[in-house]
């Protein structure tokens, strides 16, 4: 067993720019994250988790960003992608417990569905995916409403042949 760790925060745009990605689905009502990608911090530190735990590095060396093939790409799948590369490693994840920390919007009603197309996108049961909600009490961008912070742990396993 394996565990690895990730971070990710991106602040909202001021051109409001389409529904905000978080967890691999639209949360209408909320300007869209800044991101070389779609944004979606949630899906970049489980992908960041999932990388340390492989010891395969972080999402920018496996995308970068600037890179055209990465420009709006659903990060979705990204994480599909992450999720092939451990597996042809004979690893899979075990679990995945995430952190998403907001003032706005309210996430509550949003989470079931986040833990379900993280779970897909990895391959495991959304039993397997916790994801929670907190604020920043007020605190620094994220707790002035400017910005979306999350961190994730997974747990990856050597399969046994």
């Amino acid at each position: 067993m394996r565990i690895g760790h990730g971070y990710d925060v991106h602040r909202f745009r001021v051109d409001d720019d389409g529904p905000l990605r978080l967890g691999g689905i639209a949360v209408p009502g909320t300007p869209r994250l800044d991101g070389y990608s779609d944004g979606d911090a949630l899906i970049h530190a489980v992908i960041d988790a999932v990388l340390g735990a492989a010891g395969e590095g972080d999402i920018g060396r496996h995308f970068p960003p600037g890179d055209p093939e990465y420009r709006d790409i659903d990060s979705g799948e990204l994480l599909r992608r992450v999720t092939r590369l451990i597996l042809a490693q004979g690893c899979r994840v075990m679990n995945v417990d995430a952190t998403v920390i907001a003032e706005r919007p309210r996430l509550a009603e949003h989470l079931p569905a986040m833990r379900e197309a993280i779970a897909s996108a990895l391959g495991i049961e959304p039993r397997q995916v916790n994801v929670k909600a907190t604020t920043n009490e007020g605190l620094d961008a994220v707790g002035a409403g400017g910005a979306i912070a999350v961190m994730a742990v997974a747990l990856i396993e050597d399969e046994v042949p």
